[in-house]
């Protein structure tokens, strides 16, 4: 658009320039190149919100599916990092498979909660104000899905984990983990270990959403093709 300014300018006679308003100009050119007027400040919010909507909703898509985590080395669930020392002392006795299948079944609840995760994440993008609408505007690839992590967190994380509960069951987590853990708190001179299983696939569970989001935000930030609709055309086109 600078180019094109530059270019007009630059077509005008030399003696009539000090005549010309260049802000005016300018201003005519970015409408007339944008096809639009400047944005308004409820549409800056609401294309906030939307690009919020459908970012979430993809990444809950794509983690819901088979394999959405345990596919994904990038959001991948990996045994508890605080028994780190049993997996291998585990790993050492020839117990490679359970622990493996310990770690898929962590994954196939993450992926099982995240069905019911884009629900959960819409009902939290509420409350952004002007000022947050322009700050995430103006900010970072990732500053929407920065607001919406600090400002649900909290909330999602007691929607989230009686969801994550209901598919430690249906996958039987539990089933897996507790021969592990049995096995390894039997070996002399260790310390027990007995992680929140709970807790930990939550926690790991929502980062990966956000970091899902992250990516998707970014997409929409930087290429117009994933701007799926006219009102987010509108907001990063601008």
């Amino acid at each position: 658009m600078r180019r094109l300014l530059s270019l007009l300018l630059l077509a005008l006679p030399l003696a009539g320039c000090s005549q010309i308003d260049l802000k005016k100009l300018e201003k005519s050119v970015n409408e007339t190149v944008q096809g639009s007027k400047p944005l308004s400040e409820s549409e800056v919010v609401a294309g906030l919100k939307e690009a919020l909507q459908v970012g979430s909703r993809n990444a809950a898509g794509s983690a819901a599916k088979t394999d959405g985590y345990f596919g994904n080395n990038l959001i991948k669930i990996p045994f508890p990092p605080e028994a780190k020392s049993m997996e291998t002392k585990l790993r050492s006795l020839g117990m490679n498979k359970q622990v493996d299948d310990f770690i898929l079944t962590v994954n196939r609840a993450a992926e099982e909660a995240a069905k019911e995760a884009a629900p959960v994440f819409l009902d939290a993008i509420t409350g952004m104000t002007v000022t947050d609408g322009f700050n995430i505007l103006r900010g970072a690839d990732t500053a929407a899905t920065g607001y919406l992590r600090q400002k649900t967190s909290g909330a999602l994380h007691t929607k989230f984990k009686p969801i994550i509960q209901r598919a430690i069951e249906k996958v039987s987590v539990t089933r897996y983990w507790n021969p592990l853990a049995t096995t390894y708190n039997k070996i002399p001179f260790v310390d027990p270990v007995n992680p929140n299983l709970e807790e930990y696939i939550t926690q790991r569970a929502l980062s990966g959403l956000f970091t899902l989001v992250a990516q998707e935000e970014t997409k929409i930030r930087r290429d117009p093709a994933a701007r799926v609709t006219a009102l987010l055309k509108r907001v990063f086109g601008n």
